[in-house]
Order: C-alpha cells, then sequence, then structure tokens
C-alpha cells in the first residue's frame, strides 16, 4: 500500500512516473467532499482533471463507478464521521478493481488513519493541505493503479454509455454524447436549447445561475435537476478558460427507495400528532389511565433561519431518536411517541406508576439540553416541558389542555434573577436575522508614524429600546438563547465579506476578527474558518484572528492546535485582553501567537500610577523578547499614547484616533 506522507518533500512524484500533463488530462477523477466540494473541484480541474464531484456520501460506490474514474478522493476534513463511513462503502470496491482512495483529514483527526487505511485508503494527506502536496499525491495515486493493474475508463468513451455533452462557443459546435441524444430522442447536434426544453423553468434557471458561477475562469459546479426522458439526475459541468470549451457529464440518479424503509428513516420512531391522539382517545376509550408529556425545543425557529430547514429536520430527527429510544425505558412499551407542531414533541403512556411520570418528564426533557450537532458546531436548546394525568371522563382534548409547560428550575431562577437579560436574549434571534446586528471597524495606529494599518471588526446592536448594546453584552445575550454560534459565524462572514469589497483607500489594511471558546471546540475549526475566509475572498494574509485571553484556559490544548492551523494557513494570531488573565505566561508557552493586545485597562493605568507603567514595561519586555508585536486597547489620551510608545509599544487603537465605524465613515478617515 503506498501512503504519500503530509509533508510531500519527495519532489520525485511530479515527474519520475513519465505521464505528461496532456495524459494526466483525460483521467476522470471522483471527488467527494462534505464541506469544500466547489473550491476542491475547481483547484482540480485547474490541474486539468476531469472531475465528477459530490458533496454527499450515499451511493458513493455507484457514483464512483458511474465516473470512470480510477482514483477517488475523500475529503474528509471537518466531516471525518461521514469521511469514514464513506471510506467503509468505497473502500471494498477500490481494492477489488485496483484502484487508488485517497483520504484527507484534518489533522486533529489523524488519530482515524488506522479505521480509514483499514477500510480501505490507499493514499492520505494530514492538513494543512498544499496544492503541490495533493498534485504529488495524486501522481502517486495514478501510479498506484498502474502497478496493481487497475486501468482507467475514460468518461464518454469504451462504454458507449456515457451521458453528457460538450460545448464550443468559439467553434459555435455543440455535440452531445450518443447515449444522451438517444435517451432524449434527440440529434447529438440539435444544441443545448433541445437540453433545455427538457428541463422545468425552475431548473433551468438553477442551471444558468450555476454555470454562471464558474464562467469567468476554469472551475466546476454541479447541480441537481429533472431532466424529461431520464428523471432525476446530477449535471457535473466544467469550464476550460484556455480553450472556453463547456464539458459536462450528466449522472442519472437512483431510483426512489422503497417508501416503507424510507419514511421509517424520515420518521425515526416517531409517529404524527393524529396518530398519537388517535392512540390516547383509543386508551381513554378502554378505560386505562394516560399520562402525557409535552416537551417543546426552543430556539429551532432560529435554528431554521440561520443554518436552514435541512439542519433544523436533523436535529429535530436527533431529538426524535433520542426521545424513541428513551422512552420504553422509562415509561415501558405501551406508549407513542409523535411529533407535535415544528418543534414538540407529545408523549404518551398507561400502565405505569404515577411516580415515574415526573421523573420521566425530568429525563426527557434533559436528553434534549445536551449538545446537538450544526455541522461542526455543538448547540445547547433550550426545553419547555410538562406532563398530565387523565381524570374521570376525560377526552384527549381536555387532558392535553392540562399540561403545563414550564422551564427546568435552572431556567426558572434565571428568570427571576434576570427579566431583563431574558428579554434581551429573545430578541438577539430577531437581531440577527435581520440584520439589525451591524459592523463596525476601529482603526489600529502605527505608533511612529500615526498611520491606520489595520482595523479590529466589532459587533454592535442598535436595540430600539436599549439603544447601542457593544459586543460583550451582546454575546452574553446570544448565549443565554443559546445562539452564540449562530451570533458568531454571522459576525465573522458579515465581517469578511464587507473587507472583501473594501475600496482601494482600505485595500492595504489588516482585518481582525474575534473567535470565542466555543469556536475553537470543533477539532475541524481551522479548515471551517479557512474555508469560510477563501469562499470571502479576503486574502489570508491580511488576517489576523483574535482570541480574548480569558476564553482560553478551559481548551489549552485544542486551542493551540487550532490556531496552529489558522496561522500555518496564512493567517497571524493574536490574544486579546492580555495581562488580566492568571494563565498569560502559560499562554505565551502553548499557543502560537504573533500579536499581544494589551487590556484597556492597563493602557489606563500607564497614565495614572507608576506600578501601572511598571506591569505595562513587563508585560512589553516579555512580548519584545519573544519577538511579538503588542497592540495597546483604548487608547483615549495623548498622554496614554506617548507613554506606550516611550516603554516600546508598537500600534494602539481606541477614541485617541477614532470610535469603531462603519465602511463609509473609515474610508473618508483614510482619505482624511
Amino acid at each position: 500500500m503506498a501512503v504519500s506522507a503530509a509533508s510531500g518533500r519527495d519532489g520525485r512524484g511530479l515527474k519520475g512516473h513519465g505521464n505528461s500533463q496532456a495524459e494526466t488530462a483525460a483521467m476522470p477523477l471522483f471527488v467527494l467532499s462534505f464541506r469544500q466540494r466547489d473550491e476542491l473541484a475547481a483547484q482540480l480541474a485547474g490541474r486539468a482533471w476531469r472531475v465528477v464531484a459530490a458533496r454527499r456520501g450515499e451511493g458513493v460506490a455507484r457514483r464512483y463507478q458511474a465516473s470512470g474514474a480510477a482514483v477517488a478522493i475523500i475529503d474528509a476534513r471537518g466531516a471525518i464521521d461521514d469521511g469514514v463511513a464513506a471510506t467503509i462503502e468505497l473502500g471494498p470496491l477500490i481494492h477489488r478493481l485496483g484502484h487508488a482512495l485517497l483520504v484527507l483529514i484534518s489533522r486533529p483527526d489523524d488519530e482515524r488513519l488506522p479505521r480509514l487505511i483499514a477500510a480501505g485508503a490507499t493514499h492520505f494527506i494530514v492538513s494543512p493541505i498544499t496544492s503541490v502536496m495533493l498534485a504529488q499525491s495524486l501522481v502517486l495515486a495514478r501510479a498506484h493503479v498502474d502497478r496493481m493493474g487497475g486501468g482507467w475508463r475514460i468518461a464518454g468513451t469504451g462504454t458507449g454509455t456515457a451521458l453528457g455533452w460538450r460545448h464550443d462557443p468559439a467553434m459555435r459546435s455543440f455535440q452531445m454524447t450518443p447515449a444522451l441524444a438517444r435517451m432524449l430522442s434527440l440529434a447529438e447536434d440539435a444544441g443545448p436549447g433541445a437540453i433545455l426544453s427538457r428541463m422545468t423553468v425552475q431548473d433551468r434557471a438553477l442551471g444558468k445561475s450555476a454555470i454562471r458561477r464558474i464562467a469567468d475562469g476554469p472551475g466546476i459546479t454541479a447541480f441537481a435537476h429533472d431532466l424529461a426522458g431520464i428523471g432525476r439526475v446530477v449535471s457535473h459541468v466544467q469550464h476550460d478558460a484556455d480553450t472556453g470549451r463547456w464539458h459536462c457529464l450528466i449522472e442519472p440518479l437512483e431510483t426512489a427507495p422503497e417508501p416503507r424503509v424510507e419514511l421509517r428513516d424520515a420518521l425515526t420512531a416517531a409517529r404524527d400528532e393524529e396518530a398519537a391522539r388517535h392512540w390516547i382517545g383509543r386508551m381513554l376509550g378502554d378505560g386505562k389511565p394516560v399520562v402525557a408529556i409535552r416537551l417543546i425545543v426552543g430556539q429551532v425557529e432560529a435554528i431554521d433561519r440561520a443554518y436552514g430547514p435541512a439542519a433544523r429536520d436533523r436535529i429535530i430527527a436527533t431529538f426524535a431518536r433520542r426521545i424513541g429510544n428513551a422512552a420504553r425505558d422509562l415509561l415501558g412499551r405501551q406508549i407513542v411517541v409523535a411529533r407535535e407542531g415544528r418543534s414538540g414533541f407529545l408523549v404518551a403512556a398507561t400502565g405505569i406508576d404515577p411516580a415515574r411520570a415526573g421523573f420521566a418528564t425530568e429525563r426527557l426533557a434533559d436528553l434534549l439540553k445536551e449538545p446537538v450537532l450544526v455541522g461542526e458546531r455543538p448547540l445547547l436548546l433550550s426545553v419547555l416541558s410538562g406532563h398530565a394525568w387523565s381524570g374521570a371522563g376525560d377526552g384527549v382534548d381536555a387532558l392535553l389542555r392540562r399540561i403545563v409547560v414550564t422551564a427546568d428550575a435552572a431556567g426558572r431562577a434565571d428568570a427571576t434573577d434576570g427579566g431583563t437579560d431574558d428579554a434581551l436574549a429573545r430578541d438577539v434571534t430577531a437581531a440577527i436575522d435581520s440584520g439589525a446586528i451591524e459592523i463596525l471597524f476601529q482603526p489600529q495606529v502605527a505608533m511612529a508614524s500615526g498611520e491606520i494599518v489595520g482595523v479590529e471588526a466589532l459587533a454592535r446592536w442598535r436595540h430600539p429600546q436599549r439603544g447601542e448594546i457593544g459586543a460583550e453584552a451582546l454575546f452574553a445575550a446570544a448565549e443565554r438563547a443559546g445562539m452564540n454560534l449562530t451570533l458568531s459565524d454571522h459576525v465573522q462572514r458579515h465581517s469578511l465579506s464587507l473587507a472583501a469589497r473594501w475600496p482601494a483607500a482600505l485595500a492595504h489594511l489588516r482585518l481582525s476578527i474575534n473567535l470565542t471558546a466555543a469556536d475553537i471546540a470543533s477539532p475541524s475549526a481551522a479548515d471551517v474558518l479557512l474555508d469560510r475566509i477563501d469562499r470571502s475572498g479576503f486574502p489570508r494574509d491580511r488576517l489576523t484572528i483574535e482570541i480574548t485571553e480569558g476564553e482560553l484556559i478551559e481548551e489549552l490544548d485544542q486551542a493551540a492546535l487550532v490556531l496552529g492551523a489558522l496561522r500555518a494557513g496564512g493567517c497571524r494570531v493574536a490574544i486579546d485582553d492580555f495581562g488580566t488573565g492568571y494563565s498569560s505566561l502559560a499562554y505565551l508557552k502553548a499557543l502560537p501567537v504573533d500579536y499581544l493586545k494589551l487590556d484597556r485597562r492597563l493602557s489606563v493605568d500607564i497614565e495614572g500610577s507608576t506600578r501601572g507603567r511598571v506591569v505595562v514595561r513587563g508585560v512589553i519586555d516579555i512580548a519584545r523578547s519573544l519577538g511579538l508585536t503588542l497592540i495597546a486597547e483604548g487608547v483615549e489620551t495623548r498622554a496614554q499614547r506617548d507613554l506606550l510608545a516611550g516603554e516600546g509599544c508598537q500600534l494602539y487603537q481606541g477614541y485617541l484616533c477614532a470610535p469603531p465605524l462603519d465602511g463609509p465613515a473609515l474610508a473618508r478617515l483614510m482619505q482624511g
């Protein structure tokens, strides 16, 4: 078995195999990437592979065979469990055919390598992954196929069954493969309009939008649609920027699965509300006492808006499995579990000890309060719960009306201590959705020249009743609402998007964005953020990642891995609010850092006390000895600035230069 090393230092692979780039161009390559399909496909298409790319692992073995490829890539970065499952499915086929399987993984997941290799991976790369490493590993994978005698089936040749078309705008030629022309009952040169006429209006718009995304350069995209005469298909479209030609491989999807099996998986043992009410009515009609438990999950609608209905449905399915598995242990076998509304569950049981009803309600609510994953991000959601027993002469409606749902005891205590904060937490979800949270930029200034060299992105919420709310209070409210990760995602995406569109006057500035402890909790956090940066169009080498000192203590090892990967990916790293925590020196020892941001309280102290000046001088001396740049925060007076500069501080930010500004105001300040 050939395994490509992550370092990629052996340069012989690029030219020692004896195959030219022109030969490689004819080779189909199957790519399964759960998080970065389009980006990875575009990168590989630029290397002249004929790429067939997928984002979902379902049916991966069938789809691989249909691609005609002899090399597959499974990109498991940020989705290691999905990657392992796909490797297990595809590995035996790869081995049987003598083909090659290259797996890409994040560094924190490298302990899963033995499982991946046992499942059939022939090559692997551990992130951070460079284009040279990827190209070399593909050369080695191709050599492995040649050694194993696996052979290649070029899409569109040999089998006569490939479905697709090629368009050359310069030559005004359009040609379908014979198999596609036969299935559509069209001439091979019938033209693109003939294919478009077999698609719905909505699918035509979808296809045109997908093609526009890659029209300005080399790239590949894919979109699913219906095609009259064939059924449901995926069109993999590739644009060759050098020749201007368009190539499309059409992949028919499987027929619909057996409805019974599909519904069993989708419903995950939870029945619909009508069925549950019928069951309760039958039990009551037989004279059996019934306990009914209602569970309502909070923030589900906000997750729908923030992450999409697919994420919401996955969360509800996860909750349904948790409840369905636990309810029988708690309540016996005479039960029914049902979905109620969009974010609720109804559990009913008969034949149980009344003393168990309260315990079962609390336990089921606890299960729903355990974290759920949206992508790689764990979310904690609030739960309301309650139960009621049937009384003499009760019908279904009477029983269900008596259920009073309440928050758990801790939640009620929080509400008693801070009703205003709870109201703020409820408002924050709507604020994210409505765009009420804006991004402002506070300049960072070079002490020596007075030149603005960078900015920090800061979130502000202009609350209609409470006025402007800063980042600290905003994130506290989001955490109470279980939306802190959603807010952090929103702020990062919006900051990068705004900065990527800065005018020329701002084009040289560095941008600093903030991560929270929750952001770095995922092993794939670095890959997810680097992908987000690249999608925004903002250059990595002008980005600084800031993490507050107080956020780090619980996750120091994890922080070191994530920040190290971000730094290796081209970003800079800063510790914010430095000098106030009790583990500051431990952070400097453990973390890859470029900047220290002096806490604003120390910036103020330098003007008022000798002791404060001594502390600042000590921090600056440490930073200088480690080769770090020091940024003083909260500088409001010239005296503070001059004293900090005299001690050796290189940069400052604060109201002495400017408050946080929106983009146009920042541009005016730079031009002035």
